[in-house]
């Protein structure tokens, strides 16, 4: 199901554009127009789930196969073997602009620990 006024929903479905990594029947990758890394992704549900807050039992699936996606592209994008970063923000508090679940892949540098 796709939220007519959601950012994410509209890139997925293809309404706007995006530099496409990956797409299969449940997620959307694309990469970040402001990124953080080198390599900075964002894989997608497309099914629009407003935060990882709102996650119930049913979407364990989907979780499950937007890691796989994540581990997937690492490799697509050489950044597998030097290492990569996967982030999940949920609220404003971390940092969370557009309400729709994603998954940031982060890598391509050394990256920081502790982030922000």
């Amino acid at each position: 199901m796709m939220s007519d006024d959601c950012l994410f929903c509209k890139i997925a479905a293809k309404q706007i554009e995006s530099n496409k990594v990956y797409e299969d029947d449940v997620a959307f990758a694309f990469h970040d127009i402001e990124p953080r890394a080198p390599v900075h992704v964002l894989i997608i549900p497309k099914e629009h789930i407003p935060s990882l807050r709102e996650v119930d039992d049913n979407q364990e699936n989907i979780l499950g196969h937007l890691l796989v996606v994540a581990s997937k592209i690492a490799k697509d994008l050489s950044v597998s073997e030097s290492g990569y970063r996967i982030a999940i923000n949920a609220g404003p508090d971390a940092g969370m602009a557009v309400n729709h679940l994603h998954v940031h892949l982060l890598g391509g540098r050394r990256l920081k620990w502790p982030p922000g």
